[in-house]
């Protein structure tokens, strides 16, 4: 059985070690995109003047390096009153690279738009909010509702996504292939434009990917996470054991 995880390999095998032994998986991983901040002139032309907002609303570590890179380079010195917004606790303490971590200042939620919108409290209500995003990425959801709660804020593209070079891969090749993100689906499509699913086996990793794998056509044959299989590993394994 040959797998196509399209992840960077990780430094612990841990996860995969049933699919190694009991079903003798041969797993390969091979990022399918990689993330690039957007440069000074690509970021203009959205007609966005950093210095005009006051609190940044962040949802990735990428979007955080975009931010402070594109600061230094526009020659804008992020004021030590800048509020930030993360979407969870990891994502906010690696603004640690960049500030000084002040609590009176840095608010996160558990990852889900709701939560992220419920940190705006009415005394933030007066900042005008920077909203942080990779490009296609959608933030309909989080958008509508800072729109309704009258939140003055604008969305800005901080990074893009790179599609990487995956023509030695024969697809057809592997019998299952794990997708994290919709650049993964669009990556597959830009090196393969006639590819054909036949035989090959989804699996979804992430609410964010599903739409972009139905939107092109390929049957899901397992989505996680979910309480029974938190990782995509596990997933895999209670599909082969029939219980997924």
């Amino acid at each position: 059985m040959r797998i196509l995880i399209s992840q960077k390999t990780p430094s612990k095998m841990t996860a995969y070690e049933t699919l190694q032994t009991r079903y003798k998986a041969e797993l390969e991983f091979r990022p399918f995109f990689c993330i690039e901040p957007l440069s000074s002139r690509e970021f203009r032309a959205q007609r966005i003047n950093l210095p005009d907002y006051t609190a940044v609303l962040f949802s990735s570590r990428h979007a955080i390096d975009a931010y402070f890179a594109l600061a230094e380079e526009l020659r804008f010195k992020v004021p030590e009153t800048m509020k930030y917004f993360c979407s969870t606790e990891l994502v906010a303490n690696y603004l640690q690279k960049h500030i000084v971590y002040r609590k009176r200042k840095i608010f996160f939620g558990d990852g889900t738009p709701e939560s992220i919108a419920a940190l705006i409290t009415p005394k933030h209500k007066g900042e005008k909010f920077l909203l942080t995003r990779s490009e296609g990425a959608r933030t309909d959801a989080l958008g509508s509702l800072l729109e309704a709660a009258g939140i003055d804020f604008a969305s800005a593209v901080m990074v893009k996504s790179v599609t990487q070079d995956l023509h030695d891969l024969d697809l057809e090749s592997y019998d299952i292939v794990v997708l994290y993100n919709p650049a993964d689906v669009k990556s597959l499509f830009e090196n393969f434009p006639d590819f054909k699913q036949g035989k090959v086996k989804f699996v979804s990793y992430g609410r964010g990917v599903v739409g972009a794998m139905e939107e092109a056509g390929l049957q899901i044959a397992v989505q996680a996470p979910t309480p029974e299989a938190p990782s995509a590993a596990r997933a895999i394994e209670l599909h082969l054991e029939g219980k997924l």
